[in-house]
This record gives C-alpha cells, sequence and structure tokens, in this order.
C-alpha cells in the first residue's frame, strides 16, 4: 500500500477544509439570503446545525489521511502536546487557510446572484459586519444583535475553542468514554461539540475556534467587495490568534483534569 507522505496529508487537508467552508458558508449564505422561506424560517438555529454538520462530512472525508485538523488551532494543539510533528505545522496551516479561501470561492458561485443583490454581505467570516440585518431574520432580528467588545469576542474565542479541543481529545481518546475508532463515530461527536459551542458560546464573536476557517473566506470576500472585513484589528485578534493559543491550553487542561485519572 503506497505510503500518503507529506503531499498526500496537505492535498487531504485542504481538501476537508475546502469542504467544511463549502457547506459551513453556504449555510450562512442560505440563512441570510433566505430564499426558500420568509426571512424568519432561517435563523441562528440553522447556521450552527449547518456548521455541525460541515464539521461532520469534513472530518468524514479528511479523517482517514490525517485525523482531519481542518484547523490551524488543532494543529498547533497536537504538536504542542500530542507529537504532532512541528515541520508540518506551517504546511498544514497554510494548505488549510487555502482550503477555506477555495471553500468560500465556491459558495461565492453558488450564490452569486443573491450576493450581488444584496450588495455583498459578509457570509465569509466572523465579528463585525458578519449579521445581515433586515435581509437575515428582519428588523427584530438586526435589533437584537447587540454589540460586543474586542475582549468578549477574544474571551468567547477562547472558551469556545478549548470547548472544541476538549471535544475533539474526549471523542478520540478510548481510555475515555470516547467513541472506539473503528466505529468511525468520533467525527459525529465533534460535529456535535461544534453544535454545542455554536448554540451557547457563539454569540459574541460568531465563534471562529479556527483561524483558518476565518482567515481564508475574509481574504476571498475581501477580493469580491465585501466592505469592512479587515477594518482595525478585531480580524487578527478574536478569530485567528486566540484560538490558535487557546486550543493548545485546551490540551493542557485536559491532561491535567482527565488524562492523570483515567484507567489504564
Amino acid at each position: 500500500m503506497k505510503k500518503k507522505g507529506l503531499g498526500g496529508e496537505l492535498l487531504a487537508e485542504l481538501f476537508g477544509t475546502f469542504v467544511l467552508l463549502l457547506l459551513g458558508d453556504g449555510v450562512v449564505a442560505n440563512v441570510g439570503l433566505a430564499p426558500r422561506v420568509a426571512s424568519n424560517g432561517y435563523d441562528w438555529n440553522t447556521i450552527a446545525f449547518g456548521w455541525a454538520f460541515a464539521v461532520v462530512i469534513a472530518v468524514y472525508v479528511a479523517g482517514g489521511v490525517t485525523g482531519a485538523h481542518i484547523n490551524p488551532a488543532v494543529t498547533i494543539a497536537m504538536a504542542v502536546k500530542r507529537d504532532f510533528p512541528w515541520s508540518k505545522v506551517i504546511p498544514y496551516i497554510l494548505v488549510q487557510i487555502v482550503g477555506a479561501f477555495l471553500g468560500a470561492f465556491a459558495v461565492y458561485l453558488i450564490y452569486r446572484d443573491g450576493l450581488v443583490a444584496a450588495g455583498m454581505p459578509n457570509v465569509w467570516c466572523t465579528g463585525p459586519g458578519s449579521t445581515f440585518g433586515n435581509a437575515a431574520w428582519g428588523a427584530a432580528g438586526a435589533e437584537a444583535v447587540g454589540s460586543y467588545s474586542l475582549l468578549t469576542a477574544s474571551i468567547a474565542e477562547f472558551f469556545g475553542t478549548m470547548v472544541l479541543l476538549w471535544g475533539v481529545l474526549a471523542a478520540f481518546d478510548d481510555k475515555n468514554w470516547g467513541v472506539q475508532t473503528k466505529a468511525n463515530l468520533g467525527a459525529l461527536l465533534v460535529g456535535f461539540t461544534v453544535l454545542a459551542v455554536g448554540l451557547s458560546l457563539g454569540g459574541p464573536s460568531g465563534y471562529s475556534i479556527n483561524p483558518a476557517r476565518d482567515l481564508g473566506p475574509r481574504i476571498f470576500g475581501a477580493l469580491v467587495g465585501t466592505k469592512g472585513l479587515f477594518d482595525g484589528l478585531y480580524w487578527l485578534i478574536p478569530p485567528f490568534l486566540v484560538p490558535a493559543i487557546s486550543g493548545a491550553i485546551g490540551v493542557y487542561f485536559y491532561d491535567w483534569f482527565i488524562t492523570p485519572f483515567l484507567p489504564e
């Protein structure tokens, strides 16, 4: 059987992240443009469930090759505390960003007519400008959005990314109650973790919890004319730097509070 090699791993990470963004940004566009039913037929729950299943499919697609990091926060965390080679970290992150960019491009092709008609709203990334106002949930929804500070959004991303890593670690930890690898159900538990983060912690920042998921589509969105995506420093801190750091911290917490007390 042919060894996959680094090239095969990078292609799998690129393709897995592409699938993640194709479905993830796809559900945001679908909700925001509401093409099938009245705007009140779509809401935050639709987005949260859509992103959760996007993660499930993406993990199943790439999992057999790389374990489906599809997220620099996971890649960095695995290098910090799980013996993933540091030499692969930068290549993994780069292809994850490229895959996310290409996934956003595919969403653009699918929803182009609606996006152009709506003035190219931000369906690409999290944070300021990522809501549609009355295009998504109607006037009442727009008024209920509220605003959060850079610090609050960063705190939300910090805890959200740690919860993501706890879910990933527990799902594949055979010493814990994780699913046995041969059962192939780990991806579902990761998806449920993303759903829980979205429903419970996603409000202040839009729950990037994945630097590539945010930066790749953000670059694409700016190229096609979505305004305000790189205003200020928001784009750099809550959706990019915080998840990159907090994922690794999350692994330490798991190993401090759970790993030493699991059965041999």
